[in-house]
């Protein structure tokens, strides 16, 4: 095979660059951004993560309350905490707005780096299309002229719009919210649980199924994994987000994960133990029959507008991780530079915010089942190459300083801590419909094809990208790969 030529003048100019790409980091602005205390911090994985009951009702109907109430107690100890681990100690390591992106750049290259960033990011974007029709599915009955096609589409495009802003005022400002809306959320659940408490038969929280009815796995699990996941969307934002990482966030993410649970638990038990179960009533909006048959009529409204605030929450959170992940893939040199432009006011990524409200926008008429299976299928794809790094990471690198590590040294024991969550990933994948898989494959290959247009555009400087390209590895110094993506 034959090497190819350059010409004298063409050879100066690749060793000028590459000498410039390894003596000289780019010029980085300097970037103040208010960091976001403990409690906005924890609301704000609470809500990337689920956000409260509202939504996980088909549980209950897919697989009967004793399986809903075993998924809700021990899915957190068999994903969620091994999730969360891994986050806390790669956020940490691996510090920048890209997060998991950075991960698997390192430990693969950037072709999966861009890849896997690009899986999580329709996972996020397609996500955020969900949550206002969570919202209108509570809301429907009041309000019956939401129920045709079209006013529903403009419900919910008008609502992404304006639900969109709040992110555009700082980071800060979306966790004090987020406070708000998680207790306003919730207070519902507090108050069904009390009036259920006397009406509670324990009995019927170890009922299996319904006779005559087939339980729906592929729903049960979807759902679960669903309200229980994205941990690691916290990752984009620890560099400019969260003070002493390496001691905030395991914290944050032991208290998330026990609130979380039992958000989740205390409600299901309430409700399953109070009332006559008929698995066919219970899909997304049956919280709100619970509420007016062990409270009242009119309490039903209070859960409607729980619902309401609940998405709320969920979309500014995740709309937050989706921006600043953008943001992120722009300083790996992954996006062109105009992907980070910020707002001059508020110093938030704002190109990045509109690109993912736009596109929530496009897909949000998929039916909510469709839109939670790609979800699912796109985030576990991801989730596989994450839990593949951490382990590459921990070989190629044992002497990278780790703030905060995993409690665990041998290679093998990693290995067993990551076999059930892989297991899990890889039904998730398995279980998704024909619909499900064309969506992602050609999603997948639109990615592949973006990649490889950015690197003809970058090669012939049709656009302005960041010139990170050398790996960790490369580097002597592995302090410097780090100042040049903060």
């Amino acid at each position: 095979m034959k090497t190819p030529q350059h010409s004298p003048s063409s050879e100066k100019l690749l060793e000028g660059e590459e000498k410039q790409c390894l003596k000289e980091p780019p010029t980085i602005t300097k970037i103040t951004t208010k960091k976001l205390a403990f409690i906005p911090l924890l609301f704000l994985i609470y809500f990337q993560v689920s956000g409260g009951p509202y939504g996980t009702e088909t549980m209950v109907g897919a697989g009967g309350p004793f399986y809903a109430i075993l998924g809700i107690i021990f899915f957190p100890i068999l994903w969620s905490v091994p999730e969360a681990l891994i986050t806390a100690e790669m956020s940490t390591a691996f510090p920048g707005n890209g997060g998991f992106v950075i991960w698997t750049h390192q430990a693969f290259g950037p072709f999966w780096g861009f890849l896997v960033g690009f899986w999580k990011f329709l996972s996020a974007v397609i996500n955020l299309s969900s949550y206002p029709i969570i919202c209108l599915n509570y809301i429907d009955p009041d309000l019956p002229v939401f129920s045709s096609s079209t006013p529903h589409y403009l419900v919910i495009s008008v609502s992404t719009l304006f639900l969109s802003v709040l992110n555009f005022t700082g980071l800060h400002i979306v966790g004090y919210a987020s406070i708000s809306l998680g207790i306003l959320s919730y207070l519902p659940f507090l108050v069904i649980t009390f009036f259920a408490i006397p009406q509670i038969d324990p009995r019927k929280w170890v009922l299996l199924g319904q006779k005559g009815r087939k339980k729906d796995w592929p729903l049960f699990f979807n759902t679960l994994f669903w309200n229980l996941n994205c941990w690691d969307n916290v990752s984009t934002l620890v560099v400019e987000g969260v003070t002493q990482p390496s001691k905030t966030l395991p914290k944050a993410f032991l208290s998330s994960g026990l609130i979380t649970c039992f958000a989740h638990l205390i409600p299901l038990l309430a409700s399953t133990g109070a009332m006559k179960i008929d698995l066919d009533d219970w899909v997304d909006g049956y919280y709100t029959i619970v509420g007016e048959k062990i409270v009242g009529k009119k309490f039903k409204r209070w859960v409607r507008i729980g619902a309401f605030l609940s998405g709320i929450g969920v979309f500014q959170s995740q709309l937050s991780s989706c921006s600043y992940q953008l943001l992120g893939m722009t300083e790996l040199g992954l996006l062109p530079t105009f992907f980070s432009a910020r707002s001059k006011r508020f110093n938030t990524p704002w190109v990045g915010i509109l690109i993912s409200t736009v596109i929530s926008i496009l897909i949000s008429s998929m039916k909510f089942r469709h839109v939670t299976s790609v979800v699912n299928v796109f985030y576990s794809l991801g989730m596989l190459f994450e839990f593949a790094a951490f382990i590459s990471l921990r070989m190629k690198f044992p002497d990278v300083h780790r703030p905060f590590k995993v409690p665990l040294t041998k290679l093998r024991s990693l290995i067993a801590m990551c076999c059930i969550p892989f297991g899990f990933l890889l039904y998730v994948v398995c279980v998704g419909n024909p619909i499900v898989y064309l969506v992602v494959a050609l999603l997948t290959m639109l990615g592949i094809l973006w990649y490889f247009c950015m690197r003809i555009f970058q090669a012939k400087m049709w656009l302005d990208f960041n010139h990170v390209m050398k790996k960790l590895a490369d580097y002597e110094n592995l302090g410097y790969y780090d100042q040049i993506v903060k």
